[in-house]
């Protein structure tokens, strides 16, 4: 009988992150940036504030969504879960405005030269793969290709002081694609209590078009749709759920391209 082909990729073998090398390596310049990337509902927010309260570290977000102004719920902020430890790039743009890499990588310039000449350590962190590989590996922006295509362009690092992109550390935060997904449905109900319609609600009352919040996908495209009527309650929230699933899986194939083009990551479970 032939063998049924395992259709569920494998995930990376886990480690446990020596947080005193880590800071070795810091102090002594052979790594000038940590990043903390994972696909959606992978515990990223927590170890990075973890992780800052052991280095002295301050956080640069690599959320594009978490950009804008009032995007609070659906963007899981979770601005609590910071405590003391500083952030950047967070809430700096309105609904609409257009934000793009290109204006991140130059907000990402400030934020890291400022928190280096602070002393402290900065540490990326997100989900949003363009913005981390602009600042990190470079992207051939011409084709508009991740790293996983084997006609992609890496830009080699350039001379100090031209631009030359940092020498970083990768983390990745490692779940089972079981428990991912039902954090991902339990954080989505827990999100629709605390009053993710009414987020959204009331950024189409303060005239954000419809077509933006469409644009910015996953929650704001599906109760967008919902609160204009095209879907009700439990298609939408459904169709929603299963949307977040496709993306967390696509944020993995995307890390694990990462990886197959020569970026080391360090996996753990969080």
């Amino acid at each position: 009988m032939p063998k049924v082909k395992n259709l569920i990729a494998e995930l990376p073998e886990a480690e446990v992150i020596d947080l005193q090398a880590l800071s070795r390596s810091l102090s002594e310049g052979q790594t000038e940036l940590v990043c903390v990337l994972g696909p959606t509902a992978s515990g990223k927010t927590r170890y990075a504030v973890g992780l800052a309260r052991a280095l002295g570290g301050e956080i640069i977000s690599a959320d594009s969504r978490q950009v804008y102004r009032g995007m609070d719920i659906g963007t899981g902020k979770d601005l609590s879960e910071y405590g003391d430890v500083p952030y950047h790039l967070i809430d700096i743009a309105e609904p609409g405005d257009g934000y793009n890499v290109f204006r991140f990588k130059e907000d990402f310039a400030r934020a890291y030269e400022a928190i280096r000449s602070r002393g402290a350590v900065p540490i990326l962190c997100g989900g949003t793969e363009l913005y981390i590989n602009a600042v990190t590996s470079g992207y051939d922006f011409r084709t508009r290709k991740p790293l996983s295509s084997p006609h992609s362009t890496i830009i080699p690092p350039q001379p100090e002081g031209t631009g030359s992109v940092p020498k970083t550390f990768f983390i990745g935060t490692l779940v089972s694609r079981e428990v991912r997904n039902a954090r991902i449905d339990a954080r989505l109900d827990a999100r629709l209590q605390e009053g993710m319609i009414d987020e959204i609600r009331g950024l189409l009352d303060r005239g954000v078009e419809p077509s933006v919040l469409l644009g910015y996908g996953l929650e704001y495209k599906f109760v967008t749709l919902y609160l204009l009527g095209q879907l009700d309650y439990a298609s939408m929230r459904t169709q929603l759920a299963t949307a977040i699933h496709q993306f967390a899986k696509r944020q993995m194939t995307w890390f694990r391209g990462m990886e197959r083009s020569g970026v080391r990551i360090h996996w753990t479970q969080v």
